[in-house]
């Protein structure tokens, strides 16, 4: 059985994040959108008729594109210990500086706008909520004594890596997963008091 082909508002969204991650804000327009989505002239107008609509359609895009990455399957159960949980997160992270690192700068490009739009801010917020919470979750269940504070640093630390190793300083040279699952090692240890 073949998989559901995507909704209209589904191929102008994923058009306009492959937009934002190749050209940048500057280069998502109503039209590019339509031309790299392959629809008629006028049919992304149809979807989000503002441009204020077609960025939070790619934000929700966004956001159910990487759950899709970044929370593997074989998440390992947190009561596993620091080690388990960072192989679950080493996976995801790495994940995302490879085969979604387009869905990463298209990330950057929404976050970046978000600060100039309050309107956008609170949707982005509201999408990004459901990723924190998620790993709030995981973190009481290791473990955490300050599960709240230590997802902060958890997320910064993740940001701060995929950050510098997709469009950084270290984009020439992205870590691969054992660099990835032993930085998080060494930060879960800490945390977790192993």
């Amino acid at each position: 059985m073949s998989a559901p082909s995507p909704s209209r508002a589904d191929l102008v969204a994923d058009a306009a994040l492959a937009l934002l991650a190749e050209r940048g804000m500057r280069g998502l327009t109503h039209r590019a959108v339509d031309e790299a989505a392959g629809l008629p002239p006028g049919s992304t107008s149809n979807v989000a008729r503002t441009r204020q609509a077609l960025l939070e359609l790619a934000v929700r895009r966004h956001a159910e594109r990487e759950a899709h990455l970044l929370v593997p399957a074989g998440m390992p159960d947190p009561a596993g210990g620091p080690d388990a949980l960072a192989d679950g997160l080493a996976t995801a992270v790495h994940r995302s500086l490879t085969e979604g690192r387009p869905l990463l700068i298209a990330r950057y490009e929404l976050a970046l706008e978000a600060t100039r739009r309050p309107e956008l801010r609170a949707y982005y917020d509201a999408t990004g909520a459901v990723f924190r919470d998620h790993l709030t979750t995981l973190l009481r269940a290791a473990g955490s004594p300050a599960p709240e504070r230590h997802v902060l640093s958890l997320i910064a630390w993740a940001d701060g890596l995929m950050f510098s190793c997709a469009v950084g300083t270290f984009s020439s040279r992205p870590p691969g997963l054992t660099e990835v699952r032993t930085g998080l090692r060494e930060l879960l240890r800490g945390m977790l008091g192993h």
